[in-house]
């Protein structure tokens, strides 16, 4: 059984209740000592740029910023698609903590070696 765990996120504030049940995972799963990814891709990218998700905090969760922080600080790390990063023409200087811009061989690789993957 592999230690990965991965969660793919293709929403930003156009669906913010999927993007914060997304981070309350990656942070379960963190906290269990999995090495987790969250690859934000599609409108997901969004969320990588600097205070974009101070804004969002849905009902009966903790705010999606905080939830953000406390997986990158927990260990956890943001992957950021590259093609839906520079079709936004967002800016690479504003990202946040724990976020990297990747292509796509780095998701194909991380599961490759048996990581499941949920996606929202």
């Amino acid at each position: 059984m592999t230690n990965r765990f991965c969660i793919s996120l293709t929403y930003s504030k156009n669906d913010t209740d999927k993007a914060t049940v997304a981070f309350v995972v990656a942070n379960a799963a963190v906290a269990s000592e999995k090495e987790t990814v969250v690859f934000l891709s599609v409108e997901g990218v969004r969320l990588s740029q600097t205070g974009y998700a101070d804004d969002v905090h849905e009902s009966g969760f903790a705010p999606l910023a905080e939830l953000m922080s406390n997986f990158a600080e927990a260990g956890g790390k943001i992957w950021v698609c590259a093609p839906c990063f520079k079709k936004r023409a967002l800016d690479e200087n504003q990202l946040i903590a724990g976020a990297s811009i990747v292509g796509g061989a780095s998701l194909v690789e991380f599961l490759s070696e048996g990581a499941p993957c949920v996606s929202y």
